[in-house]
């Protein structure tokens, strides 16, 4: 189908849009609540602690709060935005009306490689906690990935619904296994424990809590991120979304307080009972700290198998993101528009089985889930920046535009937030440089493919550039 058959003829152009249709309707704001826990909850079992290793605890402790800041920022400014344009677009969909075309693009591509990575990763980790666990005598490998893959999108496959449902029960398991090991552990609390990672001499800066100076603190930036990588997702759901305009702030705001409180107690409870040094790098932070050196015990074998739900719930919502980024973006043309096609359980089945493919490949070719973290997180940081600045120019541009919603603080809050979204992608050079370049290879492609290609067959009847399209002919009617 042309852009003229979609911009020109209504009945042509309906018909396009019948055949990308997702179920509406299908989650409120517990449902949306448990997807953005969910996105992130996996990052608080492991991950983290490796930022003990860049900055120790005062420096991964500051990392955390200023990373914390930022998506407070951000979410506060999704939830007006997502209040405005309740599409499945998410990100994508508001840096087009705020950025035109290319904004778009970049945003989405920025978003989607975090989306297509972290899964990947993860289910490189799930592996791990498979085989370390003994379950059914399996081996870390490409039959567990591809499991994970072939198990999870099909539940997807079978619709959103039932899919939110099962995201949620999972990452209530894991919520409610991070609170029983910081009640475990805080019952051997130690003071003494947090700062004993011995300081770098040479360091600017440097003293017991702040080993590696002040460096340590921006270097520690990407790992006080995955306390909260992946919340931002959960306006990815608007279209499927019961009341889109009330849920999706509450969902967000909600979302944030849980991940803030898990934060918060993991972090200490996991440094207090065994000490930095000991957990900042281990694979499975949370049981060393239980268990150090010694036999597993009741609870540390509890929190292992919960880890394992806590992957899980991560991998399966952000397949979830992945599917409906790509969605959005194929249906408004940026990328080929097959892929936007919907089942007759309106579930985007190309969108879930191509990124599905792509990770298990990623997953099974390299076993390197840390650089496609890393690489992830490169991606993030680049939407997280045009995010809020979509954010400052719609509050600039559209004064007058209809906000349910309204940012508290206004541009100043998403100001906040582009800056430290912005130290954050430096950061990430300081630590993995060449993940950083990988992803920045990916990025060109990308963008190459859009310049000489798909900008010039977009859909003008897609939801995100109708909303861009309204925007200008308001704009030139008050300018004649």
């Amino acid at each position: 189908m042309t852009l003229e058959e979609t911009k020109d003829t209504p009945l042509a152009a309906d018909d396009y849009l019948k055949r990308r249709a997702l179920r509406q309707g299908s989650a409120g704001w517990l449902l949306l609540t448990g997807l953005g826990v969910g996105y992130v909850v996996s990052g608080d079992f492991s991950g983290w602690n490796i930022g003990l290793a860049e900055g120790g605890f005062g420096g991964l402790a500051i990392a955390t709060l200023l990373m914390g800041v930022m998506y407070a920022c951000l979410v506060y400014a999704l939830a007006e935005l997502s209040a405005i344009l309740p599409a499945a677009g998410g990100g994508y969909g508001f840096a087009r009306r705020a950025l035109g075309t290319w904004g778009g693009f970049l945003t989405g591509t920025a978003i989607l490689i975090e989306y297509i990575l972290a899964p990947a990763a993860i289910s490189i980790f799930i592996g791990d906690y498979v085989e370390s666990l003994g379950l059914f005598g399996l081996e870390s490998g490409w039959p567990v990935y591809l499991a994970c893959f072939v198990v999870f999108i099909g539940i997807h496959l079978w619709g959103v619904g039932e899919a939110l449902r099962f995201s949620l029960i999972v990452t209530a398991i894991a919520v409610a296994a991070l609170l029983i090991f910081a009640a475990g552990a805080f019952t051997d609390f130690h003071v003494d424990g947090l700062d004993d990672i011995p300081a770098d001499p040479a360091a600017f800066g440097s003293n017991s809590w702040l080993p590696y100076g002040l460096l340590g603190i921006w270097a520690a930036f990407p790992f006080g991120m995955w306390f909260f990588l992946g919340v931002e997702g959960v306006p990815l759901a608007a279209e499927e979304a019961k009341d889109p305009v009330r849920s999706m702030p509450r969902a967000l705001s909600l979302s944030m307080l849980i991940l803030v409180l898990l934060a918060v107690v993991t972090f200490f409870a996991s440094t207090g009972v065994r000490g930095s040094a000991a957990i900042q790098d281990a694979g499975n932070p949370l049981v060393v700290a239980l268990q150090g050196d010694g036999d597993p015990t009741a609870l540390s074998r509890f929190v292992n198998y919960a880890g394992l739900a806590g992957l899980v719930a991560s991998f399966f919502s952000l397949i979830y993101a992945g599917s409906r980024q790509l969605f959005a973006l194929s249906r408004a043309g940026y990328l080929p528009r097959v892929l936007s096609l919907t089942s007759r359980r309106k579930s985007p089945y190309l969108g879930l089985l191509i990124p599905g493919a792509i990770g298990f490949a990623l997953a099974a070719g390299t076993g390197n889930g840390g650089r496609m973290l890393n690489i992830a997180v490169f991606g993030a940081t680049i939407s997280y920046a045009l995010m809020a600045l979509s954010h400052i120019v719609l509050r600039r541009r559209e004064p007058d535009l209809p906000r349910p919603y309204r940012t508290p603080g206004g541009v100043v809050t998403s100001s906040v937030a582009l800056v430290l979204a912005l130290s954050a992608l430096v950061a990430t050079f300081l630590v993995d440089k060449d993940a950083a370049l990988i992803a920045l290879g990916v990025y060109v492609v990308a963008l190459a493919y859009f310049a000489f290609y798909s900008r010039h067959r977009l859909v003008a009847s897609a939801p995100e550039e109708e909303f861009a399209a309204l925007a200008a002919a308001e704009a030139e009617l008050e300018r004649n």
